[in-house]
């Protein structure tokens, strides 16, 4: 089917107070893994790329972003496609002009006032092109700044944020953090809760690798919306992976063992999404 707006997507999954998931893609297979997961259990998805991962993949957006889109419009459950943490503006006009309907802009490095001027104009050219913007604020708490598990998001500096820059949906620290491979985290569901009075628009967890099942749950009934997954999928797949080359020296085909961890991603995916939808 054609993309589907992620604002239509995060608005009814807030309505309804279920998790929408969002996952990231390394490789191709993990967004195969990812859409089929969602339409076994016939849940939306959203596949994002990163700009990490596009640097992996020689820099090019292209190839692996319009396999993302071919993807997409190919599933029997609604997809949209999302550039993730992009830092470079030019990278999201990029993902914009491909075909994309939705970007990350990530200014929370920046100095506050130049992070929401350049958000922004973000903001300005992807509603031109009836694309959605999520975006973070910079560092609220925390030595390593915003992605510090200390790290904590005022809710009136939150909303002060959307009213300056316009975006659809805004990524909150409440206690995450990026590239946790243990699931120990744990979130501030008051704030959650603080935050989501007071924003107008959807809110996004990112580092949610490391919260464990009932914390989601917690998190989403407090307020929270989109959830992003992306180091929880390369610690299964890469275990799968592990488990296979260790137990049989002879193994040389990739597909004997990229294979199963794909199928792995996929199992962990449908039961995320299931789990998101829990009320």
């Amino acid at each position: 089917m054609p993309l589907v707006d992620i604002r239509q997507m995060a608005a009814e999954a807030a309505a309804e107070s279920v998790g929408l998931g969002a996952f990231n893609v390394v490789l191709l297979e993990f967004a195969y893994a990812q859409v089929q997961a969602a339409e076994s259990v016939n849940r939306p998805v959203i596949l994002q790329l990163s700009q990490n991962a596009i640097a992996y993949h020689g820099g090019r957006l292209a190839p692996l972003g319009k396999a993302l889109l071919s993807l997409a419009e190919e599933a029997t459950v609604p997809v949209a496609v999302h550039l993730d943490h992009a830092e470079d503006v030019d990278l999201c006009r990029a993902a914009v002009d491909l075909g994309f309907n939705s970007v990350m802009y990530d200014g929370s490095h920046l100095p506050d006032d130049e992070n929401r001027e350049t958000t922004a104009r973000v903001v300005e050219f992807c509603h031109a092109a009836n694309v959605a913007v999520e975006a973070e604020l910079g560092e609220v708490g925390g030595k390593n700044g915003v992605h510090d598990p200390s790290a904590r998001t005022d809710p009136q500096d939150a909303a002060q944020f959307v009213t300056d820059t316009g975006v659809d949906l805004l990524a909150v620290a409440v206690g995450s953090s990026h590239a946790m491979t243990t699931r120990g985290a744990v979130l501030d569901t008051d704030l959650i809760r603080d935050i989501r009075d007071a924003v107008p628009v959807p809110l996004v967890l990112h580092g949610s690798s490391g919260v464990p099942d009932d914390g989601m749950v917690a998190a989403i009934e407090a307020g929270m919306t989109k959830i992003n997954v992306s180091t929880h999928l390369n610690v299964g797949f890469t275990g799968v992976v592990r488990d296979i080359l260790n137990g049989d020296e002879t193994v040389v085909d990739p597909r004997k063992y990229v294979g199963p961890g794909r199928d792995q991603v996929r199992d962990e995916v449908a039961r995320l999404l299931n789990l998101y939808a829990r009320r």
